[in-house]
Parts: structure tokens; C-alpha cells; sequence
């Protein structure tokens, strides 16, 4: 079974809660129709974000897309700015429980061809650990979406390791993708720059904090992967074992280097080159990417399938990226017939 990892989805236009109307202005998401096509606008308050089609909530619309390229399997999560990290935590954990049962419902509807993945308040850490606990033991997600500084933390912030602590303790995988603030700020505000360059800069920083700051150390049983084949950070990878090795900062949380962690940490493949998905391979592992096409963004992979076999890597490795890997993060046993490595 071919398992698209990485995609997202919205709610359709017209049924998102007028979160404005109950808790006061702010950049509340929704739907606005812009055309007789079907299509919308992603408002965030009155911003415009980008315009959207029916591939962002029609479950129709994405099978047949599923079907032209041979996926079988998605794993649908909320759109990363619907995380509203921002908001009051009353509210965020509304926002997040409604989204939480949105996507349930739609996994319940065909569970087939989609898995879920949550979504928590993480402005506030406790309620946090109790969606999380609801995600698990009520909705039966077994991964969450969590950005690479929510509310404003970077992973290694002591505030946020109780709640690591807690995806640990309920078997719960993370999925930790690029949200704003984004390495770079202000000079990114051109050329689409913020999405093409600023994500897999603020996803390389995020996991070396995660790594250099011990939380790998204290769990490593802890199953989390890194959206974008883990950004800038295969490649900075051996500059962050240098510095490991000549600075004794770098050694306060972690003893061993951390080309040693990086092997604990699953990516998506989605690197739109296969050059670089052999040089993903060779540094976190075969047994620890996972297909993902960032489905249905513009900055997606049209055919996840083909760009992980363009990029000739053994048999079992493709195999296991395809289809194999994704069981283990999700620590779920693996439909039969499925070729999983070991």
C-alpha cells in the first residue's frame, strides 16, 4: 500500500465556526468563494492568504488525484496555519477540537485510503496534553501536527518537554512542520521567498535545537518526523557535528554527536530532486523517510510515487518509503500483503 504521509486539508467553505464572533477579533481562518469555479480564499481576519480549490477539502476530488498516481493511503492533517499558536488558549483548544473531529470524521467516512493527524493548542502546554490524550484515546489519531516554534518555542524549550514527555507516554508520533516565525524575518518578503527558502532554513534550525538540546537524549524512543526531508539540516548536518566536536556548549545536553540522533529522527522524502532525497537517505537512514507530497500546495509533488523511484535508490530502500516506513512511525500494524522492513 502506497502512503502519502505529508498532506493537508481544510473544511469546506461555509463550515468553518465564526471563532471572530465568539472570542473577539483576531486572525481567525475562513473560507471566502471568489469565483464560479469553486474556489476560495484563505482568510486569515481580513488578510487574503492564497486561493484555494476543491482539492483542499473535496475527499472526491483528492481520489481521484490518489488514483492517477497510485496512492493508495493518505494521511491527512490540518493546514499548518489553522494551528492559530497566536490565539488565546481557550480558543486555540476550540479551533483545534473542531478540527481534530473534522478530520475523524472524514477518516471514519473512508478509512481505506485516509489516516489522520491533530492538531493542539500548544500556547498552552497542559491543554496541549489533554487533546492530545482526547486525539489518542477518543478519536484513535496516532499523530499530531505541531510547528517548529509554537507560540514562539523552539523544541528544546523546557515548557514544551512535558508534552513531549506525553506523546512519548501515549505511543503518539509528531509530524513537526514550518510555521511562522520563520528563520530570516523580514528579508524573505519577496519572491515567494517565505515558503521557498524560509521553510527549510527554519526547519533545519528546529532540529538541531531539538537535538543539541537533549530531548533525543532524554527520549529516545520518541517517534517524530520532520516535514521537507528535514529542510537545510542533511546538509548542515556535518558542520553541526563539527561544532559538536570543537564547542562545549554544543555537549551540555547530548554525549553522543549529532549525526548519532539524527538517525533517531524520521523526514518525509519531498525534496523535488533525487540528488538530494540519496543525500536524505544517507544521513538519517532508508528505514526513516517517509513518502509525502505536501498535497494539494502549489509547492507539493504532483506524483510522490515517481519522484521517490526517479531517485534510484535500492529496491527495498524505495520500497520501504513508499509503503514500509510509514507503519513503524505510526506504530501501527501494517495492512496485510504490505512490505515493511525491518
Amino acid at each position: 500500500m502506497n502512503v502519502d504521509f505529508h498532506t493537508h486539508i481544510i473544511p469546506p467553505p461555509g463550515s468553518l465556526p465564526d471563532w471572530a464572533g465568539q472570542y473577539g477579533a483576531g486572525r481567525w481562518p475562513r473560507l471566502q468563494p471568489v469565483d464560479e469555479d469553486g474556489k476560495a480564499a484563505l482568510m486569515m481576519g481580513e488578510n487574503a492568504i492564497m486561493k484555494l480549490d476543491s482539492r483542499f477539502w473535496s475527499l472526491e476530488r483528492r481520489l481521484q488525484d490518489m488514483d492517477r498516481t497510485g496512492v493508495q493511503l493518505q494521511v491527512i492533517s490540518p493546514i499548518p496555519m489553522l494551528s492559530c499558536y497566536w490565539s488565546p488558549p481557550a480558543a486555540g483548544l476550540a479551533v483545534a477540537r473542531y478540527l481534530n473531529e473534522h478530520i475523524a470524521s472524514l477518516v471514519a467516512s473512508r478509512p481505506d485510503r485516509f489516516a489522520g493527524m491533530g492538531t493542539v493548542p500548544l500556547q498552552d502546554v497542559s491543554l496541549a496534553i489533554d487533546e492530545l490524550a482526547h486525539l489518542r484515546e477518543v478519536l484513535k489519531i496516532r499523530a499530531v501536527q505541531i510547528g517548529s516554534c509554537p507560540a514562539g518555542r523552539d523544541l528544546d524549550d523546557p515548557a514544551l518537554f512535558p508534552f513531549f514527555q506525553a506523546c512519548d507516554d501515549l505511543g503518539m508520533a509528531v509530524f513537526v512542520h514550518p510555521m511562522r516565525p520563520l528563520v530570516g524575518g523580514d528579508r524573505l518578503n519577496a519572491y515567494y521567498l517565505p515558503n521557498i527558502v524560509g521553510n527549510p532554513l527554519e526547519t533545519g534550525l528546529a532540529m538541531t535545537r531539538l537535538i543539541v538540546g537533549g530531548v533525543l537524549e532524554r527520549l529516545p524512543r520518541l517517534r517524530i518526523c520532520f516535514a521537507h526531508a528535514g529542510g537545510a539540516f542533511p546538509l548542515i548536518l556535518g558542520r553541526v557535528d563539527k561544532g559538536h566536536e570543537v564547542r562545549p556548549e554544543m555537549r551540555v545536553n547530548t554525549p553522543h554527536r549529532p549525526s548519532h540522533y539524527a538517525r533517531m529522527i524520521y523526514v518525509d522524502a519531498l525534496t523535488f530532486d533525487g540528488d538530494s532525497l540519496r543525500l536524505v537517505v544517507d544521513k538519517h537512514g532508508s528505514d526513516r523517510v517517509l513518502m509525502g507530497s505536501d498535497y494539494p500546495f502549489g509547492l507539493g509533488d504532483d506524483d510522490p510515487v515517481q519522484a521517490v523511484r526517479a531517485a534510484a535508490l535500492p529496491p527495498e530502500a524505495t520500497q520501504a518509503i513508499i509503503a514500509g516506513n510509514v507503519w513503524h512511525f505510526l506504530d501501527q500494524a501494517a495492512p496485510a500483503g504490505t512490505a515493511v522492513t525491518a
